[in-house]
C-alpha cells in the first residue's frame, strides 16, 4: 500500500469522531494522532456547510528581514491569484485566512511555528508555504501530526515532504538542483570546479552534497570545498583558495543577501571563471556589482523570459499590477500553489482537508513553473530553468529536462 493511502483512514476516522471532538481546539501541544483526527474532522465538517465550493488557505513566508522581498512577491502573487479564481468559472473560489495576509515566519523555525498557529487558528482547509526549508521542515512535521495540507513553495530540502502523508511541494529537491548544476558544468565542458558553503545551513550542504556526488561521478574534479557560515561577511580566504585550486567553475549554493559578497571577493581575488548558484540567488542585488556577474549562473524555478504562454500571462498581469521588483521564483510559486488548489478540489470533488490531499495526490499540473508531476512522496518533477546575469540583470539562458537535456533556449 502506498504511504499516501493511509490518509483515508484517517479521514473516516474522523468523521466517526468529529462530534466528539467538536469542543475541542486544535493545538500543537496535543497528541499527533488526536489533532491529526480533529483538523480532518474540522475541515470535512466546515466543507458539508455553507463553505462547500470555498478553499480556505493560510499562506506562511518571509515577511520582514532580509528575505522581505519573497514575502512581497508571494503576498501579491496570491492576490492576483485569488482575485482571478474567484472571478472565474471553476465553481471554486479562495479564501486567505488571517485577513487575507500572509503569516511571517521570519525566515526562523521559531517564528515560522508563531506563523503556523497563526492561520490554524482560522480553521484553514489547507496551508502554503513556506519558500525556505530550515522553517517549512517544522511546520511540515506538526502539519502531518494535525492531518493538514501544507503545500511546500521553494522548500527544497528533500526531508520535507517525509514528513507525512499530507505534505507536498510544488519546487525541485535539493539533491535533484544539485544534479542539474553538475549535468550544466559537464554540458558546458567544466573540468575542474570548486565549492564554497555554509556548514551551518541545511539547504546550502544538500545543494552541496548533491552537486559534488554528481560531479565525480560524471569525471569533474572537485577541486577545493571551502566552508563559510551564514552570518560570514568576508569570503577573501576561501575565494582566495578556489583561486588556487585553478577551478573553472566556483559552486556557491547560499541564499541572496550574502550572493554578492561571495561573488565580489572572488573576483578581487582573481577567479575569472564561471560562478554557479542555487535558486536562493534569486533577487540577489548586483547594484554596483555587474561586472563582476558576468558568467554568474543559477538554477531556479521558472524564468520570466521564457516564452510558455502561462509564464507570459503571468509576468505581464503581475509587472501591471506590482512592478518588476518582486517578480521572482517565489512569487511564481506561490501563484501556482493557488491553482494546484483548485485542481486539487476539482480532482477530488471537494474542498476538505481530506478531499485535497487526494486531489493533489499524484497530480499533474502546468503552471508557470511549466509541466509538474507529483510523485509517491509529493514532490514535484518538473524541469529546472538556468539563469545569467547581463549587465547585472537577471537572463534566462536556457531549461533543462530532468535527464539535464537542453529542453528549450534564448535567442
Amino acid at each position: 500500500m502506498k504511504k499516501r493511502n493511509r490518509v483515508l483512514a484517517l479521514t473516516m476516522a474522523a468523521a466517526m469522531s468529529a462530534s466528539l471532538l467538536a469542543g475541542c481546539g486544535s493545538s500543537t501541544q496535543q497528541d499527533g494522532a488526536a489533532a491529526s483526527s480533529e483538523a480532518l474532522a474540522s475541515t470535512t465538517a466546515a466543507a458539508d456547510g455553507e463553505e462547500d465550493n470555498i478553499i480556505r488557505v493560510g499562506v506562511v513566508c518571509s515577511m520582514t528581514g532580509g528575505s522581505a522581498i519573497y514575502g512581497e512577491g508571494a503576498q501579491n502573487a496570491i492576490d492576483m491569484a485569488v482575485e482571478e479564481i474567484n472571478g472565474g468559472d471553476s465553481g471554486y473560489k479562495i479564501e486567505i485566512v488571517n485577513g487575507g495576509k500572509v503569516a511571517d515566519d521570519a525566515k526562523d523555525a521559531k517564528q515560522a511555528m508563531n506563523a503556523y498557529n497563526k492561520v490554524m487558528a482560522d480553521s484553514p482547509e489547507a496551508i502554503v508555504g513556506s519558500f525556505f526549508s530550515s522553517v517549512t521542515l517544522p511546520m511540515a512535521e506538526q502539519a502531518s501530526k494535525d492531518g493538514m495540507l501544507l503545500l511546500a513553495t521553494g522548500a527544497t530540502n528533500a526531508d520535507v515532504t517525509l514528513k507525512g502523508d499530507t505534505i507536498f511541494r510544488n519546487c525541485f529537491i535539493d539533491p535533484y538542483q544539485g544534479k542539474m548544476a553538475a549535468l550544466f558544468a559537464k554540458d558546458k565542458g567544466f573540468t575542474k570546479v570548486a565549492v564554497i558553503y555554509a556548514k551551518d545551513d541545511d539547504y546550502s550542504n544538500g545543494l552541496k552534497d548533491a552537486f559534488i556526488e554528481n560531479c565525480e561521478s560524471n569525471g569533474i574534479e572537485v577541486a577545493y570545498t571551502g566552508e563559510c557560515m551564514t552570518t560570514d561577511t568576508d569570503y577573501s580566504s576561501q575565494a582566495a583558495q578556489a583561486v588556487a585550486s585553478g577551478a573553472e567553475l566556483l559552486y556557491y549554493p547560499c541564499f541572496l543577501d550574502t550572493v554578492p559578497l561571495l561573488v565580489g571577493a572572488a573576483r578581487n581575488a582573481g577567479f575569472t571563471g564561471a560562478i554557479m548558484g542555487g535558486d536562493g540567488w534569486d533577487g540577489s542585488d548586483t547594484t554596483g556589482l555587474a561586472a563582476q556577474f558576468e558568467d554568474c549562473y543559477f538554477t531556479n524555478h521558472y524564468s520570466s523570459e521564457d516564452t510558455a504562454p502561462a509564464v507570459q500571462n503571468f509576468v505581464q498581469k503581475y509587472t501591471e499590477k506590482y512592478g518588476t521588483e518582486s517578480l521572482n521564483a517565489c512569487a511564481a510559486l506561490y501563484y501556482d500553489a493557488m491553482y494546484m488548489l483548485v485542481q486539487a478540489a476539482e480532482n477530488a470533488g471537494g474542498t476538505d482537508t481530506a478531499s485535497l490531499v487526494k486531489g493533489m495526490t499524484g497530480m499533474s499540473f502546468t503552471g508557470v513553473g511549466g509541466d509538474i508531476t507529483l510523485d509517491e512522496n509529493g514532490d514535484a518533477i518538473k524541469s529546472i530553468a538556468v539563469n545569467t546575469f547581463v549587465d547585472g540583470a537577471v537572463k534566462w539562458t536556457e531549461t533543462l529536462g530532468s535527464d539535464g537535456a537542453v529542453v528549450s533556449k534564448a535567442d
